[in-house]
């Protein structure tokens, strides 16, 4: 299965995209979509015909995006749930089933701890996909979103066949 994971952003959108074969999970693909344009709506069409882009390139077969947390200020979060609007989007009109993680799980399951730092995440990510060159914390962080994907959908695999020979 080849998963891409994508982190929201106005300015910066990382992705990153993995194929999960079993156990392993190998590293594809990453990038950062810049968004270009002066005023938001620009901006937000930018970021999605790019991150269109993205997704007929690679053909994940799901899409995993991460969460909105509040900012600073209310203005900034607004911006940022119509980026995020946009992660959701071009997906969603690819077909593909789009899972949500919150910063603090997606955190817990790649560096242990919900509260870790971006220099943290890309350490784990390096760690995990040996070789991987980053194009940035945006796409590291784009990259963990995905690796959480992919252990959650491998769990949901191992329950299910559980329960199916459980005779559940």
């Amino acid at each position: 299965m080849r998963v891409i994971g994508i982190d929201p952003g106005l300015q910066r959108t990382g992705w990153g995209v993995v194929d999960v074969e079993g156990t392993r999970i190998r590293h594809v693909a990453n990038g950062v979509c810049r968004s270009e344009g002066s005023d938001l709506a620009t901006r937000l069409c930018s970021l999605h015909l790019a991150l269109t882009a993205v997704i007929a390139a690679w053909r994940p077969a799901a899409a995993a995006v991460e969460q909105t947390f509040v900012n600073k200020d209310a203005a900034g979060t607004l911006k940022l749930g119509q980026a995020r609007g946009i992660a959701l989007l071009v997906p969603a009109q690819a077909g593909l089933p789009v899972a949500e993680y919150a910063p603090n799980a997606v955190k817990k399951v790649v560096v242990g701890v919900g509260h870790a730092d971006k220099v943290q995440v890309a350490h784990m990510v390096r760690m995990q996909l040996p070789g991987v060159e980053l194009a940035g914390p945006d796409a590291a962080d784009a990259l963990a979103i995905a690796l959480c994907h992919a252990h959650h959908a491998r769990f949901r695999g191992r329950l299910a066949a559980a329960l199916a020979g459980a005779g559940a």
